[in-house]
């Protein structure tokens, strides 16, 4: 065997062993609920378990198998129409807020999809020509990283869901008492200004098309909170009347808290206790505050006398400091830090920036059906960055640009300060 062959080889046995274990990670992901808390949908941008594990097999039968394995029949032609998302060039769907509604197939049904899928696609994988396997290398690694999105918002729909049942179900077990928090840091971080690399590098692997491509930012002096936001702070907010002042708020959040009564963060049951996938907890003071939306967080930045950092800033910073991304997942709420070391960057909250969902300098989409992957959403939201205590392993990295609308507070969303370094 050629160096070339074993490095074929070698490459194709890689792809298939993440492909099983990614998929297999769906599956448990599933295990803790019934056939009923899957089938369920609490409201119309969360989606049933059930759909998100059909979803993500529907990505891989339509984008790879189909186009690229000859003689592949699909498990059946009409799941296209129930389990397609936002793909437009694929033909028509399901409306999302009625994802609920779909009681057929049933749940053993979508897994014996994900079998027919797995199978076909290992088959792929092991017989593929050189060309085919050029073609469908990154699609097979697109539909991974698509399906590992998916599995945080599992977690996230699955709590809202079961936030709403009266008997305040819990997800999992509430793991063993950690070692005592680390107390409040209120230092800051400081950037004296200029010209920096932002985005993300193909020499480091997978990234998004909407992560690059990477180029020159500039970016003015600033001073970064090295902690997040934490609940006490938010406690000291509402104490202050925050959700009733509205100098602090921007218009339209003003708007979104009249009309929506809010009064404390997401899951908030009360100023002590708070409901999380282990069900309902006391609420951890030092602890990241967590599912605010950005109005929110725009409205805490103003009442602390900051401001939210640009998704720039928060890049320079956290590239600075060296900090990696964490690769399991701890726990399934944040928790509070634990050494001075533990700035939070990754696998914790997302944390909100001032910078709106664009497009970067010289920004292409994925060619073929992916372009409408990310691109075609780049209008009227914001971008988050870092990641949560819902990522799962191996999936979050510097450049990546999460992004949700404004409003939005059922993500694990929080809150990292900004200030310009004259006001530090």
């Amino acid at each position: 065997m050629t160096p070339a062959e074993d490095r074929r080889l070698t490459s194709r046995t890689a792809l298939s062993t993440r492909l099983k274990a990614v998929r297999a990670h769906s599956t448990a992901l599933a295990e803790p609920l019934s056939p009923e808390d899957q089938g369920a949908q609490s409201m119309p941008d969360a989606s049933p378990t059930k759909w998100h594990l059909a979803h993500t097999t529907w990505f891989f039968e339509t984008l790879v198998l189909t186009a690229h394995a000859w003689g592949y029949q699909p498990f059946d032609a009409r799941y296209g129409l129930l389990f397609n998302s936002y793909y437009e060039s694929l033909g028509g769907r399901h409306p999302r807020p009625q994802r609920g509604l779909l009681t057929r197939p049933a749940l053993a049904e979508v897994h014996a999809y994900r079998r027919h899928v797995d199978a076909a696609l290992l088959s792929l994988i092991d017989g593929a020509d050189a060309d085919t396997w050029a073609t469908i290398e990154p699609l097979i690694e697109l539909g991974l990283q698509h399906e590992q999105q998916h599995q945080e918002l599992v977690l996230t729909d699955v709590l809202h869901l079961l936030s709403l049942n009266p008997l305040a179900p819990a997800y999992a077990p509430v793991p063993p008492r950690a070692a005592a928090a680390l107390g409040d840091d209120a230092s800051w971080w400081e950037w004296g200004g200029g010209d920096v690399e932002i985005g993300h590098d193909p020499r480091d692997g997978f990234g998004f098309d909407n992560e690059g491509p990477r180029h020159i930012a500039r970016v003015e002096p600033f001073a970064l909170a090295r902690q997040l936001v934490t609940n006490r702070e938010v406690q000291s907010f509402i104490a202050d009347g925050g959700y009733r002042r509205p100098e602090f708020w921007l218009s339209d959040g003003w708007a979104v808290v009249q009309a929506q009564g809010w009064q404390a963060p997401l899951y908030w049951r009360d100023a002590d206790r708070e409901f999380t996938l282990y069900g309902e907890q006391p609420l951890q003071p030092d602890a990241p505050a967590c599912h605010l939306s950005f109005y929110e967080a725009s409205a805490l930045a103003a009442w602390a006398g900051a401001r939210l950092p640009t998704e720039f800033e928060w890049e320079t910073a956290v590239q600075a400091w060296g900090a990696e991304p964490s690769h399991g997942v701890s726990a399934l709420r944040p928790m509070p830090r634990r050494s001075g070391a533990d700035l939070q960057s990754f696998g914790t909250v997302w944390q909100w920036t001032r910078s709106s969902y664009d497009p970067y300098p010289r920004f292409r989409p994925f060619a073929g059906t992916a372009s409408e992957y990310n691109g075609k959403f780049m209008v009227g939201q914001l971008v988050l960055r870092g990641s949560s205590c819902a990522t799962p392993p191996g999936h979050a990295r510097l450049s990546y640009r999460n992004f949700f609308p404004p409003s939005a507070r059922w993500q694990f969303s929080g809150v990292r300060l900004a200030r310009d370094l004259d006001d530090a």
